[in-house]
């Protein structure tokens, strides 16, 4: 009797087993998923060789206070050498000329990142909540922007501003919404996991008040420059590890090519520099799982129903480049370790390159004489 009963504990447990692993094959398998993952190929990765040689010129940065904020996004500077820096806890924190005594300047209520002053001292804010907003000196905020062409602005995150006052920015992704997914890091994961080419380059026409869609079918849109003679707009597209360059004047005007097509790392922000360079700021290398799973949609589905600690994500690794008008890389620095994480912008001054976080809670300033790597050199030295 004892011999059956154990027979029948041995089988129900067996049954038991195989009912859990079909239940788990299933939900890999079929469960719904938030995204429809589309087939692409994934670009040769240059990796860290040639103009993207390992070095460890950004290790001496020099972290600089925002108060009990985190994530200084972008950077932008006022007529007074004054910094301002866009936080997660939706704060512009102003500091002073020489980096030092942070103030919350202002809370716009969403989360703000790319920043840029226009001609008149208001600061331009691309808000991944809340569209594209003005702010006058006074702290006043306006709303200038939520939707283009009958499209709400789902996730506005850079721009750069013409000489004429048009503002250029970019709205990452059209389906899957800052705000609505949770998040400006969350929604730009679901992106760029389904490459479903949701992001769009788009002006505003303050004399208009109308937006309009310059570019669309992106893959996560991201910074935006205009080029020192205003005759283009280079946009960071993330999820393709390359730089679009969009024509507004000249011959070429309305259509778009590559400028720098294989690139180590993620683009994130992208600056106009002095002497006809741009600074782009690389948030995390590229995961080698992600790109051989670029042409299998079914397989990218599979990943994405695994427990979030097994997802393919972001590794913290320092990187900046500066590149020329023709894509060339002019200067290239690095910090393996990470010590300044997940670098999302660079600003350029006369003394100094001030760096943005997605994460960290400080920004970064790195003084230009002790950097170890010229500006003015044809290619990086180690």
């Amino acid at each position: 009797m004892l011999d059956k009963l154990n027979k029948v504990k041995t089988g129900a447990g067996k049954m038991l087993l195989i009912i859990f692993m079909v239940a788990v094959v299933l939900y890999f398998l079929v469960w719904p998923v938030s995204i429809t993952p589309i087939a692409w190929k994934s670009p040769p990765n240059p990796g860290y060789t040639g103009p993207f040689a390992r070095n460890s010129h950004l290790k001496n940065f020099e972290p600089l206070p925002i108060g009990n904020n985190h994530g200084p996004e972008d950077i932008a500077l006022d007529a007074q050498g004054r910094l301002y820096v866009s936080t997660h806890e939706g704060f512009i924190v102003r500091l002073q000329a020489d980096g030092l005594h942070p103030e919350n300047w202002v809370n716009t209520g969403g989360r703000p990142l790319g920043l840029a002053f226009d001609h008149e001292g208001k600061l331009i804010v691309a808000d991944a909540y809340k569209g594209l907003l003005s702010i006058t000196p006074d702290a006043e905020i306006t709303e200038l922007a939520v939707s283009a062409d009958g499209h709400p602005i789902c996730y506005a995150n850079n721009l750069d501003i013409g000489s004429d006052g048009r503002i250029y920015f970019t709205d990452s992704s059209t389906k899957f919404g800052a705000k609505e997914w949770k998040g400006t890091y969350e929604a730009s994961l679901l992106d760029i996991f389904e490459h479903g080419a949701h992001g769009r380059l788009l002006v505003y026409d303050p004399h208009t008040g109308r937006v309009k869609t310059l570019l669309n079918g992106l893959n996560f849109a991201n910074g935006v420059a205009l080029s020192h003679d205003k005759t283009y707009v280079l946009v960071n597209e993330t999820g393709n590890y390359r730089i679009i360059r969009y024509w507004i004047y000249g011959p070429n005007k309305g259509t778009s090519d590559v400028l720098v097509k294989e690139l180590p790392s993620f683009p994130d922000n992208i600056s106009t520099g002095p002497d006809g360079r741009f600074w782009v700021a690389l948030i995390s290398p590229r995961n080698p799982i992600l790109d051989r799973l670029s042409g299998s949609p079914i397989l990218r589905k599979i990943a994405h129903r695994m427990p979030q600690f097994l997802k393919p994500g972001p590794i913290s690794y320092g990187h900046i480049i500066a590149i020329d008008g023709n894509g060339n890389i002019l200067a290239d620095l690095q910090d393996s370790e990470g010590s300044y994480p997940m670098i999302t912008s660079v600003i350029e001054t006369d003394d100094y390159l001030y760096l943005g976080s997605l994460i960290a809670p400080v920004f970064g300033r790195l003084s230009k004489k002790n950097s170890g790597c010229s500006v003015s050199l044809p290619y990086p030295q180690s």
